[in-house]
Order: structure tokens, then C-alpha cells, then sequence
């Protein structure tokens, strides 16, 4: 099976990082971000090529990773002349791409069982695979509450309510078919393509993982907080 690696996004929320290295090169510990990428995808039994998309800064992560031989692992690559968003970058490796796929963003690490993941979406013969865990967040303001009356009474004041629910975690296991859901050359959201298959009565499956098997890396604080937990790993030099 193959695996895309979104990789082609301007990371403005990370700049001034960002002006000279695309986000997934940027450095978390001793190696680029997108290089625990790959080598998670190495580990899986499933998965035999990984396809690049790049597009801004390409030419730095085209000439790191070169054609995999050196991770153990064939690259290949889909370049596109500016950022598509997510599902309009995958759209540029439809190419590659004739039977069930991995598709991850490039801003992530992941330490989850995939092949797992990949078994569970083709027993279930889902269309539509989407890694999820639980989130709990605080919201910034008190929420009241109004009763049913005519006068809207306030009923309740909430503040600054706790909410959890489950949230994506940009790992997805698809179906060829789901790139024809996805127009060409156009800035496309995943979210709006995942949408579309579930207005039209597509299986999409949850795949649930554990807290802390996902790190998102997509602003200066979740950076930070990144970079320090895997200094820590590296120990004392």
C-alpha cells in the first residue's frame, strides 16, 4: 500500500520559523519533523511507498529525503505550483494512486499501531477511514444560558465550561474513489471532501486511538512544546 504525506502548506501560523524552511523540515530534536514521518510509515508492514506533496520550499525536502533509499523506503513526489489546501494537495498524487492509500499530514507525529488502522478499514470495507482521539479543551468565556420563556431569562452561567468530544488527527485510510470527490487544480479542504462522501451515503469509519499518540505541530506554541519534550528524549550531551 502507498502513503501520501501532505507536505506542501505555507505554514504561515509557525512563521517567522517558516520564511526559510517549510514547516515539516523544521527541526524536532535531532531531525526534521516530516523524517519521524517516514520513519513511522517504515515501521508499518503495510506500506511499501510514500508520496511526497510539496510545493512551497520544495526544493528542501526533495534533495533531505531524494528517492528514499536512504530511509529504506521509496519516495516519490507530486509537486504542485502553489498550496492547494489539503484534499487539493492530495489531488496532484492521483497518479500514484490506483488502490487503497494512507494520506497524512505533513505537520504531525503519530505513534499508533497504522496497521491496525489499515486492517480494521478493509475488513469493515470502509470507503473512508479517519484516525480520531479524545480532546478536552476549556472555553475562553462563560456561556449562559436562556430559559424558554418569552422574556429569555437568564437560566444559567457557565464559566469558562470544559468541553470534550473527539477531534481529527489528519491520518486517513482511502479509498482510490474518494480523489474523484475532489476537483482539480482548485484550493480544496479535506474537511469539505470528507463531507461530500458523507452527504452521499459513503462509509466513513472512526478509528480511535489513545491520548498521546498524536502531536500536532501546527502553530509556535504546539512547536515548542514538540521541540522541548523530544530535547528531553535526546538527553544530556
Amino acid at each position: 500500500m502507498k502513503a501520501v504525506i501532505l507536505a506542501g502548506g505555507l505554514g504561515t501560523r509557525l512563521q517567522p520559523y517558516t520564511f526559510f524552511i517549510p514547516k515539516p523540515m523544521l527541526p524536532l530534536g535531532n531531525k526534521p519533523l516530516l523524517e519521524y514521518l517516514v520513519e513511522w510509515l517504515n515501521k508499518s508492514k503495510k506500506i511499501d511507498q510514500i508520496v511526497i506533496c510539496v510545493s512551497y520550499l520544495h526544493r528542501s525536502i526533495e534533495d533531505y529525503f531524494e528517492d528514499g533509499s536512504r530511509f529504506g523506503i521509496e519516495i516519490k513526489y507530486s509537486r504542485s505550483d502553489r498550496p492547494l489546501a489539503t484534499a487539493g494537495q492530495l489531488k496532484t498524487a492521483s497518479s500514484y494512486l490506483d488502490d487503497s492509500f494512507v494520506c497524512l499530514y505533513g505537520d504531525s507525529v503519530y505513534e499508533f499501531p497504522l496497521d491496525k488502522m489499515i486492517e480494521n478499514h478493509i475488513n469493515d470495507k470502509a470507503f473512508i477511514s479517519m484516525a480520531l482521539t479524545k480532546y478536552k479543551t476549556n472555553l475562553k468565556y462563560g456561556f449562559i444560558e436562556l430559559d424558554n420563556s418569552e422574556k429569555k431569562l437568564v437560566s444559567d452561567w457557565k464559566e469558562k465550561p470544559e468541553i470534550t468530544g473527539l477531534i481529527n488527527i489528519g491520518c486517513y485510510v482511502f479509498e482510490p474513489g474518494f480523489l474523484k470527490m475532489i476537483p482539480n487544480s482548485v484550493s480544496f479542504g479535506m474537511d469539505q471532501a470528507v463531507r461530500s462522501c458523507i452527504k452521499d451515503k459513503r462509509k466513513v469509519k472512526s478509528y480511535i486511538v489513545n491520548e498521546g499518540s498524536f502531536m500536532d505541530i501546527g502553530d509556535k506554541k504546539s512547536y515548542l512544546e514538540a521541540y522541548k519534550q523530544y530535547v528531553k528524549r535526546l538527553g544530556k550531551i
